[in-house]
C-alpha cells in the first residue's frame, strides 16, 4: 500500500442501551465510558497516524454536528468532511455516501477503512498487522470484514465462517450468521472457523460501489444523489435529504456483503468489544480483588462481580452480587449485571409512558456548541439553569415572546448585550432580561463563563427563541 487509508467512521446511532448514560440527544459513542476520551475520541485517536491515514471522514446525524465538531477539535484532529445524514436509514446508504465522497475527494482508488465510532479496541501489533492485511486485499478488489477471535459463545454478536485462504492473513467469506441462540453458538466454537462480525469494513471506494450498482442500485442512487446535491453548512456537508430519504433502510450487512462474491475476512484476536450492554463495559474495565468496575464517586463494601457508575451522587453499594448500578443526573438504573441485555425493553417501556418519555431522549444536561446548560429546578411559571460557555463562544443574538430571565455570573465574565447596549459583568455582578428583549451572551475570557439563569414567564419551553443573528448557522 503506497496510499494512505480513508477512514470513515460512523457516529449516527441513537442506541440506548446504555441508558441512562446514553440517550438520544448525547449517545454512547460521545461518552467516555472506559477511559478520559469518549469512544469517538478513541476511534479518531486510533487513526491519528498521518503516514498511514488520511484525516478521517465522519458521517453522523445532523444533531450530533456540534458535538463532532467539538470532540476533535478537542484532540486536534483534522477531519476532512462531516456528513449530516438527513434522516435515518441505516449502514448501507451511509457506507455509499462516505464512499461517493471519498471518491471524489481523495480519487478512485481510495481504500476506505469503516469503524463505527462506538467499540473498544485495542490497538497492538496484531491490529496493525490486521489493518495491512485488510488493505492489502481491498486494494486488490476484495470487500474485507474484521472478523474477531471468538472466546465465549456469545449470542448478542453475528458470526462469519471462514472459507478459503486468499492471501496472508485473509480468507474468503463462506457465509454470515445471524445471532445465534446458545446453543447454536456453543455448536459453532465447537466446529471452529466462525468468528464474530465486528462491523468494521475494509473497502475500495470503486470496488463498494460497483458491488452496490449490482446488488442495491437503490443504495447508489440515494448515496450519489445525496453528495451530488448536498450544501456546505459552515463546516459541515449536508447531504441532500430528498434523495437521501429514497434509500432502503438496510444495512450494509444485508445489502452488500451477504450477497457480494467480493466478500473477504481477516480473523483477529485483538482485544474489541462493541460495548452493547452494561455488562460488556464491566468486562472492558480494570477490576478490583472481587470483580467489580466502578466510574465517579463509588464505594464497594462486601460487594462482588458488580458494575457501578456515577456521573452525579456518590454510590455506596454493601453486599451485593452481580449488580449493575447506573447513577445519571436524574435517572438511576439498577437490575442484574448479568441480565444487562433487558435495558433495551425498559428502555421501550419508559418511552410508552408520558412522564418517563422524556428521559430516555434528553439528559439534564444539555450540551450546545457554545456549550451548555442544566435544568437546576423548576416550577409552574420559573426555572433555573445553570449555563457554561466555552472561552471565545458566544449564543445566538436572539428574544423570546414569552419569558423574561435573569442572569447572575458566578464565574469568568459574561459580554451582555441587551438591545444594542453593550455591558460587561464579572462574578457576582447581574442583569435582567425583560420580556421581548433583544439579547446576547458571550464570553471574551480565557476561562469557562458559568452563570444562573432564572426564567420567569408563561411558557418557558426550548422552542421560545427566536434567533436573530448566530455563527453556527441556526438563525
Amino acid at each position: 500500500m503506497s496510499s494512505r487509508i480513508v477512514p470513515v467512521i460512523l457516529a449516527g446511532g441513537q442506541g440506548t442501551r446504555l441508558w441512562p448514560m446514553s440517550r438520544a440527544a448525547r449517545p454512547k459513542q460521545f461518552l467516555p465510558l472506559t477511559g478520559a476520551q469518549s469512544l469517538f475520541q478513541q476511534t479518531l485517536e486510533r487513526v491519528a497516524d498521518g503516514q498511514v491515514y488520511t484525516p478521517a471522514i465522519i458521517i453522523t446525524n445532523a444533531d450530533y454536528r456540534f458535538i463532532v465538531a467539538e470532540q476533535a477539535s478537542e484532540m486536534g484532529a483534522p477531519l476532512a468532511g462531516v456528513l449530516l445524514e438527513p434522516v435515518a436509514r441505516n449502514t448501507a446508504v451511509a457506507i455509499a455516501a462516505a464512499a461517493v465522497y471519498a471518491r471524489n475527494t481523495f480519487g478512485p482508488d481510495a481504500v476506505l477503512l469503516v469503524l463505527p465510532s462506538d467499540h473498544d479496541v485495542a490497538v497492538d501489533a496484531g491490529y496493525l498487522q490486521a489493518v495491512q492485511q485488510a488493505a492489502t486485499a481491498a486494494a486488490e478488489g476484495r470487500l474485507v470484514t474484521f472478523g474477531i477471535v471468538p472466546t465465549a459463545p456469545e449470542t448478542g454478536y453475528g458470526y462469519i465462517k471462514a472459507g478459503a485462504g486468499l492471501g496472508e492473513g485473509v480468507s474468503a467469506v463462506e457465509r454470515f450468521v445471524e445471532k445465534p441462540d446458545l446453543v447454536r453458538a456453543e455448536q459453532m466454537l465447537a466446529d471452529g472457523g466462525y468468528l464474530w462480525n465486528s462491523g468494521m469494513f475494509m473497502i475500495g471506494a470503486e470496488a463498494f460501489l460497483a458491488e452496490c450498482a449490482a446488488l442495491s442500485p437503490e443504495t447508489l442512487a440515494a448515496a450519489s444523489g445525496a453528495v451530488e446535491a448536498a450544501r456546505i453548512d459552515l463546516d459541515f456537508v449536508r447531504l441532500d435529504e430528498a434523495a437521501f430519504a429514497t434509500a432502503p433502510n438496510i444495512s450494509v450487512d444485508y445489502a452488500i456483503f451477504e450477497k457480494t462474491s467480493r466478500a473477504a475476512v481477516v480473523a483477529v484476536s485483538f482485544g474489541w468489544s462493541d460495548l452493547g450492554s452494561w455488562d460488556a463495559v464491566w468486562k472492558a474495565q480494570e477490576h478490583d480483588a472481587a470483580g467489580n468496575a466502578g466510574s465517579g464517586a463509588v464505594t464497594f463494601s462486601n460487594t462482588s462481580n458488580s458494575l457501578v457508575v456515577t456521573d452525579h451522587a456518590h454510590v455506596a453499594i454493601e453486599g451485593l452480587d452481580d449488580v449493575a448500578v447506573i447513577a445519571s443526573e436524574d435517572a438511576i438504573y439498577v437490575g442484574k449485571l448479568s441480565e444487562a441485555q433487558k435495558v433495551g425493553p425498559l428502555v421501550k417501556l419508559l418511552r410508552a409512558g408520558k412522564e418517563t418519555v422524556g428521559l430516555t431522549e434528553i439528559h439534564r444536561t444539555a450540551y450546545r456548541p457554545w456549550g451548555g446548560y442544566a435544568s437546576v429546578l423548576n416550577g409552574e411559571r420559573f426555572q433555573v439553569k445553570r449555563l457554561f460557555v466555552k472561552p471565545g463562544k458566544k449564543l445566538s443574538l436572539q428574544k423570546h415572546h414569552h419569558r423574561s430571565e435573569h442572569w447572575v455570573v458566578v464565574r469568568g465574565t459574561a459580554e451582555v448585550t441587551l438591545d444594542g447596549v453593550v455591558t460587561m459583568l464579572s462574578e457576582n455582578q447581574s442583569i435582567y432580561l425583560p420580556l421581548g428583549c433583544t439579547h446576547r451572551l458571550a464570553n471574551p475570557g480565557k476561562i469557562e463563563l458559568e452563570l444562573i439563569e432564572v426564567q420567569t414567564g408563561s411558557y418557558l419551553g426550548e422552542d421560545d427563541i427566536i434567533r436573530i443573528e448566530d455563527e453556527f448557522g441556526r438563525a
